[in-house]
């Protein structure tokens, strides 16, 4: 049997568009399924490009609130309805300006990550699906937060709960700020495990994702968090990660593994304070895409998320996509795409590898050994945590 990888893409995606000064440029996204293409990772005998389709008004219902979805629908079709106080809704200036059609461009993302989903749980030659546009996982039940409209994670496991009832669902969130709303919507549910690595609330929105944030009621010890000191660069990381996420998976044993992979931990993201190349994430993709085959019945659906950095992006995720098809690529990158990127990002630094190795930061680390030593011995403390409290709890699941 042919282990398939469905990547879900359309153009409509460029729809999801707060405008041409927000951070979350829809630009990314397009230079991303360009880089692919011209890497030749489309034409993969493995891939298959999937269409997305609209989620349905019921599908969203499964988790927003009626009355949100009917706000955002309202407003969709009018962005200026004087009977809508809309900031009550996480909606206006700010994080998540209003625009016209916002309604059918989130319910496009989230109807992409439910085909994914349903791919994946459903096929058993998919072993991994892709959507690059998902990954909104600040959107509470019925708030707009953090660039998040709807919260395409929680309407996708929704689905899938829907799908199977007692399905046991690991949600892994690496974006640097704190996966929140995907936390709170599931925060007593023991059979939806959030674990998420992210920059410490102390410095960094949404300003939760505390240890002791471990869940309520039932879903007590179902909530994991591993807050991180800005400067966290790869080494440190990579060994916490490895450490900790094929031991939680194993402990918990879910049904399938669902990520979120934000990259705006690396260290030139305009909005977030971490210390990751591009390099680490190679070593991200391996760890999940071994945990989802050993653990997690060799399910996994990877949903994009975070990275403000037109040409970091779409490097950082074309990297993920070849782990998931086992292609080794060379470090370098297309004079085609080096071309696009200039003419479409000129405000950006030009880059012509696909990956760095991160000796920026390992020099600055080294000029500041008590911030190094600092890092070093807290990640070895959250490894300790992780073992102490975090996986006595999962055991006994």
């Amino acid at each position: 049997m042919v282990d398939r990888v469905g990547i879900i893409y359309t153009e409509d995606y460029q729809k999801y568009n707060f405008g041409k000064d927000h951070p979350l440029r829809p630009l990314r996204l397009k230079l991303t399924y360009s880089l692919m293409e011209k890497l030749k990772l489309l034409e993969h005998q493995r891939l298959t490009i999937m269409k997305p389709r609209l989620a349905t008004q019921h599908e969203i219902e499964r988790l927003h609130s009626p009355d949100y979805v009917e706000i955002v629908k309202k407003l969709s079709e009018n962005p200026k309805d004087s009977s809508i106080i809309p900031y009550r809704y996480g909606l206006g200036p700010g994080d998540n300006p209003i625009f016209k059609g916002m309604y059918e461009a989130s319910a496009l993302v989230c109807g992409a990550s439910i085909i994914a989903a349903d791919t994946v749980w459903n096929d058993e030659e998919f072993k991994i699906t892709f959507n690059p546009a998902g990954g909104l996982h600040h959107a509470m039940k019925e708030k707009a937060s953090g660039f998040c409209i709807f919260n395409d994670i929680g309407v996708a496991i929704k689905h899938l709960k829907n799908l199977k009832k007692d399905i046991r669902i690991a949600y892994l969130d690496v974006d640097c700020h704190h996966g929140d709303g995907v936390q709170w919507l599931f925060y007593d549910d023991p059979n939806v495990l959030t674990i998420s690595y992210h920059e410490d609330g102390r410095f960094l929105f949404p300003g939760t994702g505390n240890i002791s944030e471990i869940g309520e009621g039932k879903g007590k010890g179902f909530s994991i968090n591993f807050p991180l000191l800005p400067g966290t660069y790869n080494k440190s990381f990579i060994n916490l990660f490895r450490k900790t996420v094929p031991k939680l998976l194993e402990a918990y044993a879910p049904d399938i593994l669902i990520t979120q992979l934000g990259v705006d931990t690396y260290f030139d993201d305009p909005l977030t304070q971490m210390g990751f190349s591009l390099a680490v994430y190679r070593d991200i993709a391996q760890t999940m895409k071994t945990s989802a085959r050993e653990y997690c019945q060799d399910k996994w659906l990877a949903l994009g998320g975070g990275g403000y950095l037109m040409t970091v992006v779409p490097r950082a995720w074309t990297i993920f996509l070849a782990r998931m098809l086992d292609v080794e690529l060379k470090n370098e990158l297309p004079d085609s795409w080096i071309k696009e990127a200039k003419e479409n990002a000129p405000y950006e630094d030009t880059p012509y590898l696909l990956w760095d190795r991160g000796e920026k930061v390992e020099v600055q680390m080294l000029s500041h050994p008590e911030i190094a030593k600092k890092i070093i011995d807290y990640t070895k403390s959250l490894i300790e945590i992780s073992d102490e409290k975090f996986l006595p709890n999962l055991s006994k699941a």
